[in-house]
């Protein structure tokens, strides 16, 4: 099937790692033009580098979302892009009592208000130029609140109601803007989650794996399954897809 990717360009945030460099690879491997952009400038020039052979371009912007005036420098830096993918952030794990005020503002914003400013700065460019595609990289945790992952829960909540309610609008600007909730998928931040999980519920943090449950067909996702429904929906096989935030958990949420 073809995506229809090639020769484009896309934006992808959090990209050093995990779900982000997997975003990466897959867009690169449909021939789309990439800027990457993390806090650690190392791990994009090695993301960089291990795309190298697919013949598209690939920017690395080390920057860090979550400082004011952060996102509009980026977006004025990489000009116009016909997909964003918004995925960095990672708010911890924990209860209200174990999440103070500043590792929940902290948190908040990289993954909440990071998320909003790219968006509104990349929104304007994209109807400026009559067409674009925001994919934002939720998490479960807004569908099922959990006591011990509050301030995620929160913030995912949050996402999801406001990819709504400009999806909802945005066809009228040429411009689709979905979701996408992965549930647990094999990256570092699941294993640092269920650690903070397993501290409020007074374990060690070596039974971090015990914490996850039962898992639909006996595993977690990969972040390559996760890549390539985001790549589905930044693509025109999904032209008629916005104001939709699609979960990705085998089912987990169901249960």
């Amino acid at each position: 099937m073809d995506l229809e990717l090639a020769g484009k360009t896309a934006l992808v945030t959090g990209a050093s790692k995990g779900i982000g460099a997997a975003v990466a690879r897959s867009l690169a491997a449909e021939g789309c033009h990439l800027h990457l952009a993390s806090r650690t400038e190392v791990d994009l020039a090695a993301v960089a580098e291990s795309l190298s052979a697919t013949g598209v371009s690939v920017t690395i912007h080390p920057v860090d979302l979550a400082e004011r005036g952060a996102p509009a420098a980026l977006a004025e830096t990489v000009g116009r892009v016909d997909v964003l993918v918004n995925n960095a952030g990672a708010v911890p794990g924990g209860d209200l009592d174990s999440v103070d005020e500043d590792a929940w503002r902290e948190g908040w914003d990289l993954k909440v208000f990071g998320y909003v400013n790219l968006m509104r700065s990349m929104y304007r460019s994209m109807r400026d130029q009559g067409h674009g595609v925001i994919v934002n990289v939720i998490g479960t945790g807004g569908e099922r609140p959990r006591f011990d992952y509050v301030a995620g829960a929160g913030g995912n909540a949050s996402l999801m109601a406001i990819t709504r309610a400009m999806g909802g609008r945005s066809p009228d600007d040429n411009i689709r803007v979905v979701a996408v909730n992965p549930g647990a998928t094999k990256t570092e931040r699941i294993e640092t989650v269920a650690k903070a999980w397993a501290r409020s519920a007074g374990r060690s943090e070596d039974e971090w794996e015990e914490m996850l449950g039962p898992l639909p067909f006996g595993r977690i996702g990969t972040a390559e399954e996760v890549a390539d429904l985001v790549t589905f929906l930044a693509s025109e096989r999904a032209s008629y897809i916005s104001g939709t935030v699609v979960t990705i958990d085998g089912g987990s949420v169901s249960r």
